[in-house]
C-alpha cells in the first residue's frame, strides 16, 4: 500500500486531485448522511457537516503529505504554521482587508451613491462575529485554495500556470450552488478570479506564507459582514446596480472589479519588487 502511494506522488496532479477528494467523501459520507437523515434544521445540518468535512480534509491532509510525498510536516509546506511573522503577516492582512472594504463603501459615500445608516442590531455583538465567521473562512478557504490545491498545482506546472488554475478553479467553485443562485451571483466571478491572483501572489510575496492570504481575506469577508449585518448603508439609487453592486455587494458590480483589479496589481508589484 506504501508502495502504491508513494507512486501516486508521481501521477498526473488530476489524478492526484481525484484521489484525494474520492478519500474525504468516502471519509465524510458515513458520518454526514446521519446528520442529514436525523437532523431537521438546515442551518444546523450545514455547520455540522461542514465542519466535520473540514476536520477530515485537515486530517487527510496531514496522512497525504507524510504516506504520498514523505512530508510529515506537510501544513508548514503549505504554509501554515505559528510563528510571529505569520501572525504579524495576518495582522496586517486583516487590517489591509477591512480598510480596503472600508475605502470602497466610503468612495461610494463620498460620490453620493450610498448613505451611512446607525446600525440595525447591536453593533459590538455584530463586529465580534464577523471576526469570527471571517477568520474561520478566510482560514478554511486559504488552506485549501493556497495552500492544498495550489501546491498539487506547482508540483506540475510552471509558477504561472499554477497561479492561472488556482485563481479560476477558486472563482469556479464559489459556484457550486443551484442554478437561479448561480445566474444571480455570475457578476462576482471577475472580481473572485482577481483576489485568487491577490492570493496566491501575496503568499509569494510572503515567501510562501499563508498568514498574509488568510488576515486579507477574513478582512474583505469581516469587513462586508459588519458593513451588511449591521445594516449602516442604504443606497441611493443614483447609479445602476451593476456599478455598485448587485444586491449590494460590492464583488458584484464594476466598483469591486476596479477595486480588486487595484488590490491585484498592488499585490502583484510587491511580488517582483
Amino acid at each position: 500500500m506504501k508502495i502504491n502511494l508513494i507512486r501516486l506522488a508521481q501521477r498526473p496532479v488530476p489524478i492526484r486531485l481525484g484521489y484525494f477528494v474520492v478519500t474525504l467523501l468516502l471519509l465524510w459520507l458515513p458520518f454526514a448522511a446521519p446528520i442529514y437523515l436525523l437532523v431537521s434544521d438546515s442551518n444546523l445540518v450545514s455547520i455540522l457537516t461542514m465542519v466535520i468535512l473540514y476536520a477530515e480534509f485537515i486530517f487527510l491532509l496531514k496522512l497525504w503529505g507524510k504516506n504520498v510525498y514523505q512530508q510529515p510536516q506537510i501544513l508548514k509546506q503549505y504554509g501554515l504554521e505559528i510563528t510571529p511573522i505569520n501572525a504579524e503577516d495576518l495582522l496586517s492582512g486583516l487590517a489591509t482587508g477591512i480598510i480596503s472594504i472600508l475605502v470602497v463603501f466610503g468612495l461610494q459615500g463620498f460620490l453620493g451613491w450610498l448613505v451611512w445608516q446607525q446600525a440595525q442590531v447591536f453593533l459590538p455583538r455584530i463586529i465580534v462575529e464577523g471576526l469570527i465567521v471571517s477568520l474561520g473562512v478566510g482560514f478554511a478557504e486559504e488552506l485549501l485554495f493556497r495552500g492544498w490545491l495550489l501546491d498539487e498545482l506547482e508540483r506540475d506546472y510552471s509558477l504561472n500556470f499554477a497561479l492561472w488554475i488556482n485563481a479560476v478553479a477558486f472563482a469556479v467553485l464559489h459556484f457550486i450552488k443551484p442554478l437561479d443562485a448561480i445566474i444571480q451571483t455570475l457578476p462576482q466571478f471577475p472580481a473572485l478570479v482577481l483576489l485568487g491572483l491577490t492570493q496566491v501572489w501575496g503568499k509569494r510575496w510572503r515567501r510562501g506564507r499563508l498568514g498574509l492570504p488568510i488576515g486579507l481575506h477574513s478582512g474583505l469577508v469581516g469587513g462586508y459582514y459588519i458593513i451588511n449585518v449591521g445594516g449602516l448603508i442604504e443606497y441611493s439609487g443614483q447609479v445602476p446596480d451593476w456599478i455598485t453592486g448587485v444586491n449590494q455587494n460590492p464583488l458584484q458590480g464594476l466598483m469591486g472589479v476596479v477595486f480588486m483589479s487595484i488590490l491585484a496589481l498592488w499585490m502583484r508589484w510587491r511580488t517582483i519588487a
